[in-house]
């Protein structure tokens, strides 16, 4: 099983389980610095690699008047200073293939939304940057498509790839985490991460925005830490439901640490060696 590094962070078999977390949005920079200072410290004192992220654009959300962040520019900015601030690396998504090579000059990880992770320009785009490239697997693909989401990306030049299960769709406005697919996908030969917080999504159930499930988020890292993922993906905000996007689903960054602490406890017990 490859690792791979992204910056001074390495993800995969033998590694350390790693975090990638912040805000769903750049809300402003006051809150992405706080956020990024206690997570720092909080994965700092367990033991945790851990990288930023945070989006500069939600181009998804539900309704055309829903905030969705700096933009381009400003959230580049601000998450190199970040980068710089907290000696931490940083991760963001982009959603126009020719976004790549300008977010690729600022952050460690790129990430592909589910939505576009079929976007055959999108994953090339993302792998002739050279850098780590993060893939959420689609809400609407089962595990085993996301083997010609690999073979896109593989043929546009890079192996330095990670898969990240997101829950899939399961009716209208719900979403469903099916283990399996955490496993099916490691089979393709490369790191897979759970993300915690998007898995317990209710797409679109409030009518001009989505709903969730919060409560369920510890049940899903145990979930996933015993299946044996190689990192952790959450967002996380000091008050959740006072969040400009995904407030119904981002962690509380006050109880971050409990999650952390149990999702290690599995962790050791050598779920990635099964």
């Amino acid at each position: 099983m490859p690792t791979v590094a992204i910056s001074d962070v390495t993800i995969g078999q033998g590694e350390p389980l790693a975090l990638i977390a912040g805000p769903c949005v750049l809300e402003s920079r006051d809150l992405a610095f706080s956020v990024a200072e206690k997570t720092k410290r909080i994965t700092s004192d367990l033991g945790i690699p851990y990288i930023f992220k945070a989006s500069f654009d939600k181009a998804n959300r539900s309704s055309i008047s829903s905030f969705r962040g700096p933009g381009l520019m400003a959230g580049l900015e601000l998450l190199a200073a970040i980068r710089k601030e907290f000696e931490v690396p940083v991760c963001t998504d982009f959603h126009e293939p020719h976004q790549a090579a300008e977010v690729a000059e600022v952050v460690d990880l790129l990430q592909i939304p589910a939505f576009l992770c079929r976007q055959t320009d999108m994953l090339v785009a993302a792998a002739q940057t050279g850098k780590p490239v993060s893939v959420k697997k689609g809400q609407f693909l089962s595990p085993w498509e996301m083997q010609n989401v690999v073979n896109k990306f593989t043929e546009g030049g890079s192996q330095k790839l990670l898969l990240t299960e997101r829950g899939t769709s399961f009716g209208y406005n719900n979403l469903v985490l099916d283990l399996r697919s955490l496993s099916i996908m490691r089979d393709f030969g490369y790191p897979v991460i759970l993300d915690a917080t998007h898995s317990v999504q209710l797409p679109g159930a409030a009518g001009d925005a989505s709903g969730g499930l919060r409560e369920f988020i510890p049940l899903l890292v145990r979930g996933g830490c015993a299946a044996g993922v190689d990192a952790l993906f959450m967002e996380v905000h000091p008050e959740p439901a006072k969040g400009k996007s995904d407030a119904a689903t981002m962690w509380p960054l006050d109880r971050l640490a409990e999650v952390l602490k149990v999702a290690l406890e599995i962790d050791a017990v050598g779920g990635r060696s099964l």
